[in-house]
């Protein structure tokens, strides 16, 4: 048990014994000790502050909860990076052939691959690395920040000082330049400078410069006082109560894919509802609208100017990022116009001679529609069908129909001159003909040319039949009990050349 080693308490020194545990708690009196002379938290539970058996305790003590058995072989200390032990004049035996380092081999080597490595040149042999070995305990090879040098972060630190330097002078000169400029105008009107209000506005423009750095820190979220129990919240975190959740909306399992961690759903879960009385769409409706459109547009804008040298970070510097896109707006805008400018210098408008419609020009129509309480439109404005991204009904080359509005022998073609090529030009009722015309001619020609096939190889066989028999031995089998095989095996006939008739 815990207390194995304490000795046996009457019923009265247990009742003391449990009224000082008492006092202590309240604080009337003083702490018990450990052997190191430390006190003792009197409100540890006993099971905690009470040795095992094992341990043999004769004093009050808690080393057994501390960690007391400590590893002599474990350090802090780590790498000595880019430490050097021994500098070679000559190749040796086993090093490395690449630097002529004894420390690794060839394949570990991390400088520049020679052309000779050291090993046939045996000069600018590189210095042995110094090699150690830690033995680290469990929280050792877990820690993220051991042989962190925080002397390298430095550089960082002084370019964010520098830069804060400059703000504060730049602001300070346009100060004096807004004061000077003041005075100038006071002294023309009024013909007296006083340098001493100089000096007092400025401390007072400086005064304000620095609030205004003060206050950039204090800016806090606007909290709103909910119904109830007098709770509070931000106004991000408000929303109807009433409204269907949005993973409710479409209870089919191959619907819009509800992401439960990020609480998102990116595409519609409802396609097929009508657009007029549809409150969600999906998240991707609002990734590519409103002011998320613009924001990554800023994003966008901010990489491609990184990319391109410009010292621009849209984390880092938020404002500097969004007043060079809007500069560059500004600047896209006036080529843009500028080039259109030319053009219609150039080239004329022709539009800006045609007069515009009055209903365009007023913008009213007499056509019906009706909202719902929310907003959103009931009935009187139907949903318009998307044109086709090719264009329709336009002739090129003369033609008098559209590609594709003839079809025959699966190809598609002109209806209006039955051709099959693609951009040719128009040739009409004389392109039809001549077509039919081509036709016939290819048909008789095959015909034609099939005649002459079956001809010739009638008169092949018609030949043959004509031939004598002692030119035709060869090609009629003869039968193995006829009296002419052994002669006609041993002694063939000779054979005139043919004569085709």
């Amino acid at each position: 048990m815990a207390t194995a080693s304490v000795a046996f308490k009457s019923r009265e020194d247990h009742r003391k014994q449990l009224e000082l545990e008492e006092a202590r708690k309240a604080g009337l009196a003083p702490a018990e000790l450990d052997e190191d002379g430390k006190e003792i938290n009197p409100h540890i539970p006993q099971y905690m502050s009470s040795a095992p058996w094992y341990l043999n305790a004769e004093r009050p003590s808690l080393k057994h909860q501390r960690k007391w058995k400590s590893d002599p072989n474990y350090t802090k200390s780590w790498y000595d990076r880019g430490a050097k032990t021994f500098q070679a004049e000559k190749f040796r035996k086993g090093a490395c052939e690449n630097c002529g380092a004894l420390t690794h081999d060839k394949k570990a080597c991390v400088e520049r691959p020679r052309k000779l490595g050291a090993k046939w040149t045996g000069k600018h042999i590189a210095p042995d690395e110094k090699i150690e070995t830690f033995e680290l305990d469990y929280d050792g090879k877990r820690d993220r920040w051991n042989g962190y040098d925080a002397a390298s972060y430095k550089h960082v630190i002084q370019r964010y000082e520098a830069r804060d330097e400059a703000r504060g002078k730049f602001l300070k000169d346009e100060q004096l330049k807004k004061l000077e400029e003041k005075n100038n105008n006071q002294n023309k009107e009024d013909g007296v400078s006083d340098d001493e209000d100089n000096e007092d506005s400025l401390k007072v423009d400086e005064a304000k410069v620095d609030e205004s750095k003060q206050m950039d820190f204090a800016k806090v979220e606007k909290r709103v006082r909910t119904t109830g129990g007098g709770s509070t919240g931000t106004v991000r975190n408000l929303r109807i109560r009433e409204d269907t959740a949005k993973y409710l909306l479409n209870l089919d399992v191959n619907s819009a894919h509800y992401d439960p961690k990020t609480r998102s759903m990116r595409e519609d879960p409802l396609p097929d509802m009508d657009p007029n009385e549809k409150f969600y769409a999906g998240d991707n409706q609002n990734r590519v609208s409103g002011q998320a459109l613009e924001f990554k547009q800023l994003n966008v804008h901010a990489w491609e100017a990184f990319d391109k040298g410009h010292d621009v970070h849209m984390q880092a510097a938020p404002s500097q990022a969004e007043l060079l896109y809007k500069n560059f707006k500004i600047n896209k805008e006036k080529l843009k116009s500028h080039t259109k400018d030319k053009i219609m210098e150039k080239y004329g408008n022709a539009a800006a001679d045609e007069v515009i419609p009055r209903e365009l020009l007023l913008g009213q129509s007499e056509r019906e529609v009706e909202y719902d309480r929310a907003g959103r439109i009931i009935k009187g404005q139907e949903m318009a069908l998307p044109k086709s991204k090719y264009e329709e009904d336009v002739y090129i080359n003369n033609h008098t129909s559209v590609w594709g509005s003839w079809w025959k022998d699966h190809q598609w073609g002109y209806k209006c001159c039955h051709q099959n090529v693609r951009n040719s030009y128009c040739t009409g009722a004389a392109g039809i003909e001549a077509a039919e015309a081509s036709a016939d001619l290819m048909k008789a020609n095959i015909a034609r040319k099939e005649a002459t096939e079956v001809r010739s190889r009638s008169d092949k066989h018609s030949l043959r039949r004509r031939l004598p028999l002692h030119q035709l031995w060869w090609r009629n089998p003869i039968p193995c009990n006829s009296p002419f095989l052994f002669r006609r095996t041993l002694f063939p006939p000779i054979l005139p050349p043919l004569r085709y008739r």
